[in-house]
């Protein structure tokens, strides 16, 4: 047997205070977001603590000119959407249209100082408003009592600003996680269709419209409606769109020339208004937004009502639309950002999104997240930083302040053809064939949030991608890989036999590698897997297996079920005359078998560093036994 001077490190458990903070640590704060600044001076502690916790102040001393210009074109251009956006939406939870240009107007500003993606445009979104409306409606009627209604509504926004950054304080951003690169993939494509399709009414000029959100029912009120198809706005539409196409083709084959699509949809709607104004556009079946109330958000903070009859309903409806509206805007931001080689915090994004909606409800707000119209449209207007809401902010309140008779002549179908130009570009087809040819797994996880999105809506294909992910990790978990291992010639490293056949096979040694956690989900299976190796082994050889080697590196943690396992294993073994060997035990796994008492039973002496050593080990094993058994037979042979 070698020498070595290591041996397994079999010291003293870790207390459970320790283990649990250091867990807890790994799980809420991977990123340890204060070690960076550990050693710094208090000032500069205090100082990046609030860079962390408000990142407005980590961006804005590096903000220049040169990001502006970016930003300003962006943020005017998606103003120009949260008009027409923003009083539909409201229209869809049966609100007042103000409410929802007011609504475009301070969240904005709130989630440029706590926010953390530089892509998302804040806004309202119609999924949430549709659901509030639904949940809120069936306790009181916004025709029989819309002051209350509109009340219930504030409070109910102000429960969603709650949850949410309870949430964000709580460092339940892991939640994020489980939105997987297929997921992302899958929701775009999807939203993007259904979005698309959603602008059918805006280039043909529909009045009457599905609230629907899936592509079956927006089809067919597409084609019910078809005596309102205007072919005055068809035109309009299509030119509109062929012309953006155009800027951003422009765009992509001459880098250079990328101000020709930043300005395009900025351009459409210039034009859009000069013809619909001149050309006396709702005359020619061209609808334009309309008039809108001059005046900035009036405080609302008495207008919450907590009365014990309507809390239940305000409160469900604060839960459940601020869970959707939350992984959506999270979502959204993370698509763009890995688009973008960016990465967003999703703890902050929480806070952002809860600060946003508590100041919303006491500013005459209603919920608000990231849209995924209007944060296509900010991206592919060419927003460099949240510096864009800003913009957004200020042109909202100089639109509620002056400028609305202007917008009131911007062209519907304008805007419907900035936002499907904005969408053709997110359906990643060859993504989605890539994950096909790799993984056909990933392929399904992506067609459900793409088939669910677009059959169903945006939570529906969540819930459905997410589910196939978390069966797909329990899968990994209840059947984990494990493999033979052989060595490889002239080295002395130790290799899947499946993946190199060349490996060479270790008379009478059984050396198995395991790659997962020991659960009680999956030990039965391992047991099982083992025996099977062992029984596949004699098989295919002519001696007998003596030793399995179980290569433990990759076993990150073991419950008592699995220690249970082991040791009923052991028993297995020594019936068939076979010894167990453990190789590079971790140091949470050795501390569960070392409290549980699994050393004593199976022995320090089978606890091994490496597997070059373990299997030198079991080789002098076996020589001395060979030895004793020719010495005992040669005894035999002279007493007779």
């Amino acid at each position: 047997m070698t020498d070595s001077k290591h041996t397994v490190n079999f010291t003293t458990p870790r207390k459970f205070i320790k283990t649990f903070k250091k867990d807890c640590k790994e799980t809420f704060f991977p990123d340890d977001p204060f070690d960076k600044f550990r050693h710094d001076k208090l000032l500069q502690k205090i100082k990046k603590t609030i860079q962390y916790f408000i990142p407005i102040f980590e961006w804005l001393p590096r903000y220049n000119l040169h990001l502006f210009r970016y930003d300003v074109l962006a943020g005017i251009t998606i103003t120009s959407l949260a008009i027409p956006q923003g009083i539909s939406y409201a229209k869809l939870a049966d609100l007042p249209p103000i409410i929802g240009l007011y609504s475009s107007f301070v969240p904005p500003l709130i989630y440029t100082v706590f926010g953390s993606s530089n892509n998302l445009a804040v806004g309202t979104v119609a999924a949430c408003s549709l659901l509030m409306h639904e949940t809120l409606g069936a306790v009181v009627s916004s025709k029989d009592d819309p002051t209350l209604y509109l009340h219930l509504i504030y409070t109910s926004t102000f429960f969603t600003g709650i949850f949410q950054t309870a949430l964000g304080f709580c460092r339940l951003g892991i939640l994020v996680d489980f939105l997987s690169h297929s997921t992302i993939t899958g929701f775009m494509g999807g939203t993007a269709i259904i979005i698309s399709l959603q602008q059918m009414k805006g280039i043909l000029g529909l009045k009457n419209f599905t609230t629907r959100t899936d592509v079956v029912r927006v089809i067919q009120a597409i084609f019910h409606n078809r005596n309102e198809w205007k072919w005055q706005s068809f035109v309009a539409g299509l030119v509109f769109l062929c012309f953006l196409q155009v800027a951003r083709y422009v765009r992509q084959r001459k880098p250079n020339l990328f101000w020709v699509s930043a300005i395009s949809p900025m351009a459409v709607v210039a034009v859009g208004c000069l013809y619909a104004y001149l050309g006396h556009g709702e005359q020619h079946g061209i609808a334009i937004v309309g008039d809108l109330k001059k005046g900035l958000n009036p405080s609302s903070i008495h207008y919450l009502n907590f009365d014990s009859r309507y809390l239940p309903a305000t409160i469900r409806a604060g839960v459940v639309t601020g869970l959707i509206s939350m992984v959506e805007g999270i979502a959204i931001g993370r698509s763009f950002a890995i688009i973008k080689n960016e990465q967003i915090d999703g703890n902050k994004e929480m806070i952002a999104y809860g600060f946003m909606n508590i100041i919303g409800s006491l500013t005459s707000c209603y919920l608000t997240t990231g849209p995924f119209s209007k944060t296509a449209v900010n991206v592919n207007s060419g927003c460099k930083t949240p510096m864009a809401n800003v913009v957004q902010g200020f042109c909202m309140m100089l639109t509620l302040l002056f400028l609305a008779p202007i917008f009131s002549y911007t062209p519907l179908v304008a805007l419907a053809a900035i936002i499907m130009s904005a969408m053709l570009g997110l359906i990643n087809y060859e993504e989605m064939y890539h994950l096909y040819k790799v993984d056909k797994f990933d392929f399904a996880i992506c067609m459900a949030a793409f088939f669910g999105v677009s059959f169903g809506s945006m939570d529906i294909g969540l819930l459905l991608s997410v589910g196939l992910s978390l069966l797909r990790a329990l899968l990994y978990v209840a059947r984990p890989a494990a493999c033979k291992l052989g060595r490889l010639p002239n080295t002395s490293l130790y290799r899947d036999t499946e993946q190199y056949p060349e490996t060479m096979s270790l008379e009478g040694i059984l050396v198995l590698q395991l790659g997962s956690p020991v659960y009680f989900a999956n030990c039965s299976y391992i047991r099982e897997r083992i025996l099977r190796y062992i029984n596949e082994e004699d098989a295919v050889t002519e001696y007998r297996t003596e030793h399995i080697l179980l290569d433990l590196s990759g076993v990150a943690s073991i419950d008592m079920s699995g220690i249970d396992t082991f040791i009923e294993l052991i028993r297995v073994l020594k019936g068939k005359h076979i010894k167990l060997g453990l190789v590079n035990p971790r140091i949470e796994v050795l501390e569960k078998m070392t409290l549980a008492k699994f050393v004593d039973v199976l022995g320090k002496q089978a606890f091994y560093l490496s597997i070059e050593e373990a299997i030198q080990s079991c080789r002098f094993t076996m020589d001395t036994s060979t030895k004793e058994e020719a010495l005992g037979s040669s005894k035999t042979e002279d007493v007779v």
